[in-house]
């Protein structure tokens, strides 16, 4: 059984590809792993290939949900993107985005991140 946040992130997810997508996103991989890293979505548009973290909230009181990006795990996702361009795509640009969810009451705002952030050791 799912836990309430491991729902909620689920529906975060489900908004923010559903969103993406309008915008011309192709899905590559959803939850893609590589041992201890998980990438919510990677996705390419104009020859990047993207990788982008979805963080999902019910409501602003502890910060946005981007604030949750933090370094330590942008560079986890900085490593899972090096595995994944290695064995997918080596002759590709990469990104990072952002998507930011937040259920409101009666709708989700969705806010994305373009090149979010770029992890300096890679």
């Amino acid at each position: 059984m799912k836990s309430h946040n491991q729902q909620t992130g689920q529906e975060g997810e489900a908004q923010a590809l559903s969103y993406l997508l309008k915008k011309g996103f192709v899905l590559l991989h959803k939850n893609w792993r590589n041992s201890h890293q998980e990438v919510d979505l990677i996705m390419s548009k104009d020859d990047l290939v993207i990788f982008i973290e979805v963080k999902t909230r019910l409501s602003n009181e502890f910060g946005f949900p981007e604030m949750a990006v933090t370094p330590v795990k942008q560079k986890n996702l900085a490593k899972a993107a090096v595995a994944y361009l290695e064995k997918y795509a080596p002759d590709k640009k990469l990104r990072f985005d952002i998507v930011s969810v937040s259920r409101l009451p009666n709708n989700w705002e969705i806010e994305h991140f373009e090149d979010a952030f770029y992890p300096y050791d890679l």
